[in-house]
């Protein structure tokens, strides 16, 4: 983030909630967004709201900020069963969000995405205190566009986003992003070191997200012979669901590193020529900063189907490759090397996802928020 003076506008602390998260996608922008707001105003007083039970619980504290949690819960749509207790749940959050507002008394409520921006967004409009809305997609969810309406300001990510919201009240200010990452200047052969690969080899990136993403990992443990056939080499984070399985596969080849998890991303951005991602925002977001050449599989499962949209306003842009998941199985591992072979093709693209850029969005937002604070 570039340097930003104090504001010292306000003679007491102003109170904040930030609302949101249930993925990386939501808790680490607006992680991003909080710590802003702390450069700007160090008085600023930030309290979490985030839904029992989801990674924000562990996540918001670990980064140094309270977080109080809510009984709320989103339509499961594979399980009917499962939505019984679900109205209850919904009556339950509505009073735990009045108690937590009113015991608080914030001056403005953002919302990040996640189960718990809609009761409190939704609450704090009812209470007339100003609410701000950051949707990370190129589509935008339904909770956010109902809360739009009375919203004070929307952040978006990109253009277009009239369709779903007032026009006069969208600011495009891209998604937030990871310190590490947006500040990043790790040389590739440092980064390659890291993590144990050969300098001189052309290197795979694979990411799926924190579960993982079976079609992408199926068609990578099918063609772990053939990376090693082509002398290139792979960095594989598998995600959670059956990581041990992929891990295993990869144990036998020297030109593989597999985990389930990177947690340094910006050293496995710094190693990559050629990135194979899902394209949720945040994902989609990471990948333009650190400006990768980039072949996304959109998760087909997407409420909306938001990461094709994701995807797509890229792949129109000629900033970045894409395989439909149903397609993932016949044309992913050829469309990724022929990519990774063909370096004029991979500094179109680079030279494209660079101009779509952002790295300082926590701190539009900040300023944003705090300039319209009474």
């Amino acid at each position: 983030m570039t340097e930003t003076k104090n504001s010292n506008r306000f003679s007491e602390p102003v109170k904040i909630i930030i609302a949101g998260g249930g993925t990386g996608g939501h808790i680490f922008p607006a992680i991003a967004i909080a710590n802003a707001i702390k450069q700007i105003e160090p008085k600023a007083d930030i309290l979490f709201v985030g839904a029992k039970g989801k990674m924000e619980m562990e996540k918001v504290p670990q980064a140094g900020y309270r977080i109080k949690g809510i009984d709320i819960a989103g339509f499961n749509r594979s399980s009917l069963i499962k939505n019984i207790g679900l109205p209850f749940k919904l009556i339950t959050s509505l009073f735990q969000v009045r108690k937590i507002i009113n015991a608080f008394k914030p001056v403005a409520v953002i919302g990040v995405g996640g189960y718990s921006t809609f009761p409190v967004l939704r609450y704090a409009q009812s209470k007339g205190i100003s609410t701000y809305i950051h949707e990370s997609n190129s589509f935008a969810g339904k909770s956010n566009i109902l809360l739009g309406k009375k919203a004070t300001l929307i952040f978006v990510a990109s253009d277009g986003m009239e369709r779903f919201f007032p026009k006069n009240k969208i600011v495009i200010t891209g998604n937030p992003v990871r310190k590490a990452i947006a500040e990043s200047n790790i040389e590739k052969s440092i980064a390659l070191q890291f993590f144990g690969l050969d300098a001189a080899k052309k290197t795979l990136l694979v990411v799926g997200g924190s579960l993982g993403a079976k079609s992408i990992n199926e068609v990578i443990a099918a063609h772990l012979q053939d990376i090693e056939n082509l002398n290139v080499q792979l960095l594989w984070q598998t995600g959670k669901n059956n990581s041990q399985a992929y891990i295993s596969k990869a144990n036998g080849f020297k030109n593989v590193w597999a985990n389930e998890f990177i947690k340094e991303m910006e050293m496995a951005y710094a190693a990559a020529d050629v990135v194979i991602s899902r394209s949720g925002a945040m994902s989609v977001t990471e990948l333009c900063v650190s400006e990768k050449a980039v072949v996304f599989v959109p998760f087909p499962h997407a409420t909306e189907d938001h990461q094709t949209s994701n995807a797509k306003s890229l792949v129109d842009k000629n900033a970045a490759l894409m395989v439909k998941d149903a397609d993932a199985p016949a044309k992913l591992f050829s469309v990724a090397t022929d990519l990774l072979f063909d370096v004029a093709k991979q500094e179109e693209l680079r030279q494209n996802i660079r101009l779509l850029a952002v790295s300082n969005a926590d701190e539009i937002v900040a300023l944003e928020i705090l300039k319209n604070i009474k």
